[in-house]
């Protein structure tokens, strides 16, 4: 039986439980310039019609 007092040790990678890829920074930044863009035009539409 173990002592519930000790400390439990796990690395990254089993504490996360999944493989780091690096493509959700590219999710992030198209994200992004898609929000920029949408706050752009609902900006810039109506002060050229307007």
């Amino acid at each position: 039986m173990t002592d519930p007092n000790d400390p439990i040790h796990i690395d990254g990678e089993d504490a996360r439980g999944a493989q780091t890829t690096g493509y959700m920074r590219y999710v992030l930044a198209f994200g992004l310039l898609l929000a920029v863009a949408a706050m752009s035009l609902i900006w810039i539409i109506p002060a050229l019609y307007g």
